[in-house]
């Protein structure tokens, strides 16, 4: 009897522990496959959903490639400037990584799915690669501007559409973060490559 009583205890502690116990190793089938829209009740048509969150994750690759380029100079940049752009490229990288949370959170509140692995965004990404060895500081920059650049184009172009669509949150994103942070930029790293003087005036 005894035996009896303690092999049910140890099945219902069994069955309690369970419940606590991790369940492991699960598959499951995409509950939304990429490039679909799971219409929400944001007053958008399902058309305009679907351009924004293409358009943007063109724009979230670029901004994650752009930011992890920052990353890269910010580790490997040398010489005289080392300091003061070893801050510069951080801070810039921190910015950007702002900006890819704010991109990646309005493709799903449209709806979509936003890109998220590295090689989806390798595969995507319209900015070239760069070396995986170190370059000298003007290269890192001149590399870094052309990104903006790219970035920039597409993202006036974005901007245009959203405001076509009448996809003002879209709109306001691309502009108010996107365009407005890249712009600044561009002018902090491009001041860094101007031939001026440094000690007597010509």
């Amino acid at each position: 009897m005894a035996k009896k009583t303690s092999v049910r205890k140890n099945e219902a502690v069994e069955r309690i522990v369970s419940r606590a116990r991790p369940v492991v190793n699960q598959r499951a089938p995409e509950i939304q496959p990429y490039g679909s829209i799971a219409r929400l009740p944001n007053a958008l048509s399902e058309n305009a959903c679907a351009q924004s969150a293409e358009n943007l994750n063109q724009l979230l690759a670029d901004t994650i490639t752009l930011r992890d380029m920052y990353k890269k100079h910010h580790w490997q940049v040398s010489g005289p400037t080392f300091y003061q752009l070893h801050l510069l490229f951080d801070k810039h990288y921190e910015e950007q990584n702002e900006i890819v949370d704010q991109i990646a959170e309005r493709i799903q509140l449209l709806g979509g799915v936003s890109l998220a692995m590295a090689h989806d965004v390798a595969e995507t990404t319209l900015i070239p690669r760069p070396p995986r060895g170190r370059e000298e500081v003007p290269g890192q920059i001149s590399r870094l501007l052309h990104a903006h650049e790219i970035l920039l184009k597409e993202a006036h172009t974005m901007a245009r559409q959203a405001d076509e669509n009448e996809d003002d949150g879209t709109n306001d994103l691309i502009v108010s973060d996107v365009i407005r942070t890249n712009e600044l930029q561009v002018w902090f790293l491009s001041e860094h490559v101007v031939d001026v003087p440094i000690v007597r005036a010509e």
